[in-house]
């Protein structure tokens, strides 16, 4: 299992405009890319401009980088660009503890 996983600090109150254009064309609950088992975005208490997205897939880096050229995820990268002030940790990550309560 992989996480990949972003964390951004956006441009101060374009969260909304942020989390739109991240959102455009994806429909998790419906179709989501072959491979993902959740997905999750996650905005800081104490800094709303903070959000760390990450979603939990079942397949190899390679299958990864595959479903995420088909899907588009330059496209939506370009899409966000406007928003994003900087980007902190940024990759793929092997999960190796994953405990469901």
């Amino acid at each position: 299992m992989l996480c990949a996983l972003t964390a951004r600090t956006l441009k101060p109150g374009t969260f909304d405009q942020f989390r739109e254009a991240f959102m455009a064309g994806e429909n998790f609950e419906d179709d989501p890319p072959e491979g993902f088992v959740r997905f999750v975005m996650a905005r800081s208490s104490e800094n709303p401009d903070e959000v760390i997205s990450f979603g939990l897939f079942d397949g190899t880096p390679e299958d990864m980088r595959k479903v995420a050229a088909e899907s588009g995820y330059e496209e939506q990268l370009e899409q966000i660009a406007p928003f994003v002030e900087s980007v902190g940790a940024d990759g793929l990550f092997e999960v190796v503890e994953d405990h469901a309560v």
